[in-house]
């Protein structure tokens, strides 16, 4: 049956490409194109248009293509076969993206593996219609939104790991803060994917990441808080960093039963002598000095030599050791100090 009215009256509006269900057409067919659309004629691998919004009879005069592949002479009237599309040209602007499962990113400032998600939602425009149809909708007979999103999901995913990684080791952040730099993520990923769209026809009108951010109660992430949170008790408190950590490491050591001894005989936290005793850290004000002659020192007792330890005793040490390392409670610096005394 000859179609004599062709046209697409469509109420979804994320529906991005429909081809009209029959091929039946003539010389006389009306073909009739809405304002926020464009048509092609297609026969034989040949596209002719885009037709803009308003009405076009398919005749010869108008359609070069009936001429040239099918043979039908200038001003006959005559049947023939073609498809015709049309392309939502309407921007559709709330649609979603986001990682379905956690993205694996190591942490530049404390070594760690996190899981982070990201989401938030895009705009595109169908900006060529021919390059759409061509490298993307292929012999589909219609075209959405969730296609679009399935096709670039994986593309999507992969752009926003490398640059979200890229983002903290730049910055020297950690992955706990990256969500003070969503603007700027978000415009990089825009062009990332501006790049990536355009050779589909597609313009990406918006971009915006809405959130990256981790689960609370993976045990990484709660290892690396509790660490956060064990440094920001010690600025407040005002202590030296360096000697709270030598206590933490006598405090690990005391309960190892047999190794407290160990650890003091090999000398780890020798500096925390004159911390202990507060006297000895000079005379501040309100000091009480002593004039009587001091009284001999009794003589201290004598330290387990390293020779001492028992190999055990050994691995276990530094067993402890790593434990505080791993806790970001010791530095690789004082971890390997530490290490090779007890070694030694």
């Amino acid at each position: 049956m000859i179609i004599d009215l062709v046209k697409w009256d469509t109420r979804n509006p994320k529906l991005l490409a429909w081809k009209f269900p029959s091929q039946e057409l003539s010389t006389w067919t009306q073909l009739i194109v809405n304002e926020t659309q464009e048509a092609y004629l297609v026969s034989g691998g040949v596209y002719e248009g885009p037709y803009e919004g308003g009405r076009h009879t398919l005749s010869t005069q108008n359609i070069p293509i009936l001429r040239n592949l099918l043979g039908i002479p200038f001003g006959g009237q005559s049947p023939f076969t073609a498809e015709v599309w049309y392309i939502n040209k309407a921007a559709i602007l709330d649609l979603k993206w986001g990682t379905p499962d956690p993205i694996q990113l190591k942490d530049p400032l404390y070594g760690v593996m996190v899981p982070v998600r990201a989401f938030g939602q895009y705009g595109i425009r169908i900006r060529d219609g021919k390059k759409f149809l061509l490298k993307l909708v292929g012999t589909l007979p219609s075209f959405d939104a969730e296609s679009l999103n399935n096709y670039f999901k994986g593309i999507f995913i992969r752009k926003t790991k490398t640059l979200i990684s890229e983002t903290i080791i730049q910055k020297k952040i950690s992955v706990l803060d990256i969500s003070m730099y969503l603007d700027e993520i978000s415009d990089s990923l825009r062009n990332l994917f501006a790049e990536e769209l355009d050779q589909y026809g597609i313009e990406i009108v918006r971009f915006d990441v809405m959130s990256i951010s981790v689960p609370e109660d993976d045990p990484s992430v709660i290892s690396l808080k509790a660490a956060l949170a064990r440094r920001a008790e010690l600025g407040i408190l005002g202590n030296n960093y360096q000697q709270v950590r030598s206590f933490d490491v006598l405090e690990a050591a005391a309960k190892n039963e047999g190794t407290t001894g160990a650890f003091v005989g090999m000398g780890l936290g020798t500096g925390l002598g004159g911390a202990m005793n507060p006297m000895a850290q000079g005379s501040g004000a309100g000091a009480v000095i002593n004039t009587n002659p001091p009284a001999a020192p009794e003589a201290a007792p004598a330290a387990p030599k390293a020779e001492t330890i028992s190999f055990k005793e050994k691995i276990e040490m530094l067993k402890q050791l790593g434990e505080l390392r791993a806790q970001g409670v010791l530095t690789e610096e004082e971890f390997a100090t530490e290490k090779k005394r007890i070694l030694g």
